[in-house]
């Protein structure tokens, strides 16, 4: 029997000619579909590659030790990438919170508030128990004690901070708009003498200020001025639309950035292995630490988040998180949660078509106060210094820092090293020395970037997850308008039937409203 092709869905005797048109077609399909696929995600390819490239071009300039002078020419690239990200910083999160806070209602607002502060809180809670339990677990701290930090010429981190002024320090920047942070010191103040003529002195807490964008006030400020705008009413209105068209532009400027990250992060992570000591000794040293907290931000980023986006939206996460690549790339490249921010929102809205108004207000106060895996690597890290110094944590100690490394992770945003010294906020609060913190500062560079991706990871289920509550919300409130109008024309037409036994103009109008389905619209 005679074998036969089909060619735009008919039937055709097979020859030589027809099976090469056959041929072309499916190369020129295949080759559509190529180029199609590489236009869509060619800005992911970049990234993934710029990551790639930069690993090779810092171990092959590693090997002409560079001088000092020469190591920071060479992370120029990279470095420009990071001003410019942090340039867009300030006028995204001021406009996307003030134009996002002022486009919901407040009943809106509070709830879907209300929601991202459980699943923030809650998530948290679950990375710190985590990191308590890996802790325990691997038991990092175990037969360390030996470890010569002078041999790992380490140096010397100090931090005689009272655990109470954290927290007060954190309030204090929390109500401030200017570019610094409040940070407590302490001076020694003569107050007298003694019986025996010896001066006393006493610690008095004095302010000081350290460089650093302060994120977190402004957070609050631009909520509260978005909500300040919504009850002026019409006076309010152009200024909304200021800051929506202010907002708007930055995006745009957002993707024109977006195009340099491939470049900038070839450069920033060919820096970072250049500018490496002895890595092989760290990892031998430190290795168990690095592991248990690599593996805790691997479970809570690969199971527990994606776990908790499917419970709520009967979504598959990874389809979600497989259009976040690029600032996934850039939060490993750059260990900034809110330097990623930028990136996350145009991905979550293009790729995820996240609601503009669910993702400009959660993804800026989730850069600053959601660290899932900060927390992991905090209560890993107080562990593991408590093993080290052979001290056995009871109860209540354990429950510290739980407690401790949730609350004292929403202050760890935009501080350099900001990790560490939230460490010593927790040693400080079981009773810890903080003599070993430059243990942590030693291989924080390697932890930080995992710790970074999943703290963005969390960001972005919670918007994915608002945005799923805001739409079953949304059509709730759609059926229940359905079924209201349902309602009146039911009692439209009962009411013309009553009518029909007592009046016969009204029986006409009636038969005549039968004809037309216009009647019933009017009556309505």
């Amino acid at each position: 029997m005679e074998k036969k092709s089909e060619i735009n869905g008919h039937a055709m005797p097979s020859s030589a000619s027809t099976d090469q048109i056959l041929e072309k077609s499916a190369q020129r399909s295949f080759r559509e579909k190529l180029m199609e696929f590489l236009s869509k995600n060619l800005l992911v390819i970049m990234t993934v590659s710029g990551v790639l490239v930069g690993v090779g071009l810092g171990m092959m300039v590693r090997n002409m030790n560079l001088t000092k002078a020469q190591m920071t020419y060479f992370a120029f690239p990279g470095e420009m990438l990071l001003r410019m990200l942090k340039m867009i910083i300030l006028p995204l999160v001021v406009c996307s919170l003030v134009s996002g806070a002022a486009s919901l209602d407040t009943r809106s607002l509070g709830k879907l508030g209300g929601i991202a502060v459980a699943y923030f809180l809650v998530t948290t809670l679950i990375a710190s128990g985590i990191g308590v339990a890996l802790a325990f677990i691997i038991k990092p701290g175990v037969g360390a004690g030996a470890l010569n930090t002078n041999h790992l010429a380490l140096e010397t981190v100090s931090n005689n901070k009272e655990t109470a002024d954290s927290f007060l320090d954190l309030a204090r920047y929390t109500l401030s708009i200017l570019e610094y942070y409040y940070a407590t010191d302490y001076k020694m103040v003569a107050i007298g003498n003694d019986t025996n003529g010896t001066i006393l002195y006493q610690k008095v807490p004095v302010g000081t200020e350290t460089d650093g964008m302060n994120i977190l006030g402004l957070v609050l400020f631009a909520m509260v001025f978005g909500v300040a705008l919504r009850k002026l009413g019409d006076e309010g209105e152009e200024l909304i639309r200021f800051f929506n068209a202010f907002n708007e532009a930055t995006m745009v400027l957002v993707s024109w950035i977006m195009w340099y990250i491939p470049f900038g992060i070839m450069f920033l992570v060919g820096s970072k292995i250049v500018e490496m000591e002895d890595v092989v000794l760290l990892v031998t040293s430190l290795g168990k630490y690095i592991f248990a907290s690599i593996l805790g931000h691997i479970i809570h980023g690969g199971i527990i988040l994606p776990l908790i986006y499917f419970g709520f939206t009967r979504k598959n996460p990874f389809s979600f998180l497989s259009g976040l690549i690029t600032p996934f790339t850039t939060a490993f490249a750059t260990c900034s949660s809110s330097a990623t921010l930028p990136s996350m929102i145009k991905c979550v809205e293009e790729n995820n078509g996240v609601d503009k108004r669910i993702s400009r207000f959660i993804l800026p106060i989730g850069a600053t106060v959601n660290m899932d895996g900060a927390a992991i690597f905090q209560c890993i890290a107080a562990v593991f210094i408590a093993q080290l110094n052979n001290h056995e944590l009871n109860a209540g100690q354990i429950f510290t820092i739980l407690v401790t490394a949730t609350a004292s992770s929403v202050g760890a945003a935009g501080i350099p090293a900001g990790g560490i010294i939230t460490i010593a906020i927790i040693l400080e609060a079981i009773g810890l020395p903080t003599n070993d913190l430059s243990l942590m500062l030693a291989v924080d560079w390697i932890v930080d970037r995992t710790t970074t991706v999943v703290n963005v990871e969390g960001d972005a289920l919670g918007a994915g997850i608002l945005h799923h509550i805001n739409q079953q919300e949304m059509k709730k409130q759609r059926e229940q308008q359905e079924d209201e109008l349902a309602e009146v024309r039911v009692e439209a037409v009962a009411n013309t039937q009553a009518e029909q036994e007592t009046s016969p103009l009204v029986t006409h109008q009636t038969k005549a409203q039968e004809a037309t389905p216009e009647a019933i619209e009017s009556v309505l």
